[in-house]
């Protein structure tokens, strides 16, 4: 079976159909992975050597370009230097398997990308274990000719699936803040890119301010603050079609609206004189309901990926600290205990098992990561000013916003859960608050 991806106009999402294998004896996903990419487990990145996809020598040059550039931040898989590969035109229907095994490569990828007579592109891959000789994975995919760097993506995803047993990632987006001009006069629009800071188009135009972008479980809709003529709102866009909407206004709102896993509430705060509270609102009858009700300051709501519980940012205690309640309000609990720290901007990893969070001590702003019970806190970088943490779809990246000291503007970088790495995100100007969306696909 082939895959067949169609271009829904401004998103392009995959068509809903299994993904297929080319002459692999079994599935993938039901092979145990070559990495155990566990904490605590003697890890070491996995050598793969990505050859030029033959066929459209631009085209195939262009896939496999993108995959390896994927995997070079997947801090996971090492893809070997091209110029050190000894067989130069691979045939897709098997490599010289010693020759790999002089540059000590683990696995191969091998494949194929041109046009068909349609117009439309037919791409396939296969993975090579090279100290078996076997293929281990390999699948084909129809797309419109303008998706080429979406299928790259989806092969990436399929190739680290394979080899950690993980979820991919590539194949996402991420919405975030743009920022041109001077300090003092910054204009931000609102804007999206790819995962690896390609392919960026702008949502608004900067006429107004806009803050806290948060997709959708969909990824097809976005939620944000807007403060046009100083009026706060909750603004919802749809990616596809650029129609938005106006959710509520609401004098005096804080900021991260953010979407229920099932995408039927936004979750905000409401400031209320010198204090802010935790709302709940149903999209579809737009009642809200309020789920804290104190004196302080309670702000950053985030869902578990599960829905039953919410985690929030309160200085109830004193000082700012990450707390944690039911998705229906009541009483919470404390998380955070870091001496003389103060915690912000807690948001839920998608596989349920780390809250990320910024932390402040010391003048210095950190990233960190810590168990939904506040247990195991490790703090992933630490400078200057680091906030804003948002969750690779997979649970096993986080990117952030940094502005360095006399640097003039934020930058978006990324790390590992596990920190053992870090990169920055390129985007045409000054970027900040990213928020990456779930798997398109």
């Amino acid at each position: 079976m082939t895959i067949h991806l169609t271009r829904r106009r401004a998103v392009g999402l995959v068509s809903a159909l299994p993904f297929a294998t080319l002459a692999a004896p079994t599935s993938a996903l039901a092979q145990a992975p070559y990495l155990d990419i566990r904490p605590g487990s003697a890890f070491k990145p996995v050598p793969i050597a990505v050859t030029t996809f033959q066929g459209d020598p631009q085209q195939g040059g262009q896939v496999s370009s993108i995959i390896n550039n994927n995997f070079r931040r997947s801090v996971f898989i090492t893809p070997l230097d091209p110029k050190t590969f000894v067989e130069k035109a691979t045939n897709p229907e098997g490599p010289q398997f010693d020759q790999w095994k002089m540059i000590n490569a683990q696995f191969v990828v091998t494949g194929r990308c041109a046009r068909g007579a349609d117009g439309r592109l037919k791409t396939e891959f296969r993975l090579w274990d090279v100290a078996t000789g076997q293929q281990v994975a390999g699948q084909q995919y129809v797309t419109d000719a303008g998706e080429i760097r979406r299928v790259a993506h989806i092969v990436s995803d399929a190739i680290f699936t394979r080899i950690t047993g993980e979820k991919g990632w590539f194949d996402s987006r991420v919405v975030y803040i743009d920022e041109t001009g001077p300090k003092e006069r910054r204009v931000k629009k609102l804007a999206i890119m790819d995962q690896d800071g390609a392919n960026t188009r702008y949502l608004t135009n900067g006429g107004e301010l806009v803050l806290t972008p948060r997709f959708s479980p969909t990824s097809q809709e976005v939620t944000y603050m807007a403060f046009g003529n100083g009026e706060p709102r909750v603004n919802l866009l749809n990616i596809e079609t650029r129609q938005s909407e106006v959710v509520g206004n609401f004098p005096g709102m804080s900021f991260s609206p953010r979407f229920s896993p099932d995408g039927q509430r936004i979750i905000m705060s409401i400031s209320q004189g010198s204090s802010s509270n935790i709302y709940s609102m149903d999209l579809r009858s737009r009642s809200p309901m309020r789920l804290t009700d104190t004196q302080a300051i309670d702000t950053s709501p985030s869902y578990s990926p599960d829905g039953r519980q919410i985690v929030f940012e309160s200085d109830r205690g004193g000082t700012q600290q990450i707390y944690v309640m039911s998705s229906s309000g009541g009483g919470a609990q404390r998380l955070s205990h870091g001496d003389g720290a103060r915690y912000s901007t807690p948001v839920w990893s998608p596989k349920g098992d780390y809250i990320a969070f910024t932390r402040q001590k010391g003048g210095l702003f950190g990233i960190g990561v810590m168990k939904p019970d506040g247990s195991g806190e490790r703090i992933l970088t630490e400078g200057f000013h680091n906030e804003g943490p948002t969750w690779a779809p997979n649970g096993l990246y986080v990117m952030f916003f940094r502005e360095a000291s006399g640097a003039g503007g934020p930058k978006i970088h990324m790390s590992d859960v596990f920190g053992r790495a870090e990169f920055p995100v390129p985007t045409p100007g000054f970027g900040s608050d990213p928020a990456w969306s779930p798997l398109l696909g």
